[in-house]
């Protein structure tokens, strides 16, 4: 214990005649070990977020294509349905014992690059993500009416819309302008959701009345001729029919019959339909972008060992100015394997420090901005800030650190002592 005190004061007094290499050494230790856990921190949330884009939704049915397909146009807003469900179908699956609520889905028009979603009341209800959070309005309140819309955080963010202002949906677009819009009727914004780090930040909503009301008077996706058109004023509620929609969600009332119900909609006979369980077909999606896994822990790894290399550095070209304290310590009696292992202890000493303020920067870095990169960047920060794979990290960076301290020890040893009491310049 003597020895070991010993060596941590001769340890500590060395470090601090030499305050600039040693602050240099702690700091590329410190930032990549912070780089490191941020990096490996974000990749887990990247893969939560994604995963957790849509939750307490047990099937996602829609027209017989792809369960990829499926999934990237009605959660992320990309590719378009090959087909679309008739209402009568819809209807006959909302209206099955099973079934505790459903959340209808139409797409096809869109406004200055943003989708446009027709649903109903269900969405604003019963839509989760992330868990429990479901869809809040920072204003206003839900599309309702027959020209309401509300917008997504984004779209309101990007193209300075307020409550009350005017848009224009573009026909049969998604992305871009739009050359056919449907500027005869006009929606009001009632409603901006609040930030949610998903692509409902990106999104209009209207009611499925809205959808079906400016299409009344088009022929073939055509535009109607001025005496065809019929007035925005002139459309009443209840002489709209609701037609088919794109796709739909359900939560069933046992989580067991979901299977079951799974494998009935695959086989429904009235038309061709697909139901996927979500979190299953997220999770595959996820496994199948692997390579962005396999580059983030490459650029991890990249990172350290930048760092460590950084701190071997300092440490070798700070033996040529300490060549008088290892020749006086020969001089009082000190071998080279103590010497050697000054230098390993020192080396150590410089890694451990720099790992735990790296922790403690990527822990305060994360918990300042924790909601700032969930609403924004839709990182999903949940569990333990320090997981196992985090402490094996700092495991391998003390342990790197300690073996790196090896060189500079071996060469130190390796002075003679003829190298006097001046070191040679």
């Amino acid at each position: 214990m003597s020895d070991l005190m010993a060596f941590l004061r001769l340890a500590l007094k060395s470090l601090r005649n030499r305050k600039f290499t040693t602050f240099l050494a702690v700091l590329s230790i410190a930032l990549s070990t912070a780089l490191l856990l941020s990096v490996e921190r974000t990749r887990r949330a990247t893969e939560e977020g994604f995963t957790q884009s849509i939750s307490q939704t047990d099937l996602i049915v829609g027209a017989r294509s792809g369960p990829i397909n499926l999934i990237l146009y009605t959660i992320f807003n990309m590719g378009s349905a090959t087909n679309n469900i008739s209402w009568e179908s819809y209807q006959d699956w909302k209206k099955n014992s099973s079934v505790e609520w459903t959340i209808p889905y139409s797409l096809g028009d869109g406004h200055r690059g943003f989708r446009v979603v027709a649903t109903d009341e269900n969405f604003y209800e019963h839509y989760r993500f992330r868990g429990d959070q479901g869809v809040e309005l920072a204003q206003g309140t839900s599309a309702l009416g027959l020209w309401d819309v509300v917008l997504g955080s984004e779209v309101a963010s990007q193209l300075h819309y307020q409550l009350g202002d005017r848009v224009t949906i573009a026909h049969g677009v998604t992305r871009g302008e739009g050359i056919q819009q449907h500027d005869d009727k006009p929606f009001v914004v009632s409603g901006i959701m609040k930030p949610t780090g998903t692509a409902l930040d990106t999104s209009l909503y209207i009611s499925l009345y809205g959808m079906e009301a400016i299409h009344m008077d088009w022929k073939d996706g055509a535009a109607p001729t001025r005496d065809k058109a019929i007035a925005a004023s002139s459309i009443r509620l209840e002489d709209i029919k609701l037609g088919p929609i794109t796709a739909f969600f359900l939560r069933t009332k046992s989580r067991i019959e979901t299977l079951r119900l799974q494998r009935a909609i695959n086989t429904y006979k009235e038309e061709p339909l697909l139901a996927i369980i979500p979190g299953a077909t997220l999770s595959d999606l996820w496994r199948g972008l692997g390579y962005i896994e396999q580059a983030l822990k490459m650029i991890s790894w990249m990172v350290i060992s930048v760092g460590l290399v950084a701190m071997l550095i300092a440490i070798l070209t700070s033996l040529n100015e300490r060549r008088r304290e290892m020749s006086i310590l020969r001089s009082i009696g000190a071998g080279p394997g103590e010497i050697a292992a000054l230098l390993v202890f020192e080396s150590a000493l410089l890694a451990a420090v720099g790992v735990l303020i790296g922790l403690g920067l990527e822990l305060s870095g994360f918990f300042l901005l924790k909601g700032w990169l969930e609403s924004r960047f839709g990182l999903y920060l949940v569990g333990s800030p320090v997981t196992s794979m985090d402490l094996i990290y700092l495991l391998i960076i003390f342990g790197s650190g300690f073996f790196i301290g090896l060189i500079p020890a071996i060469k130190a040893s390796r002075l003679a002592l003829k190298d006097g009491l001046t070191a040679k310049v």
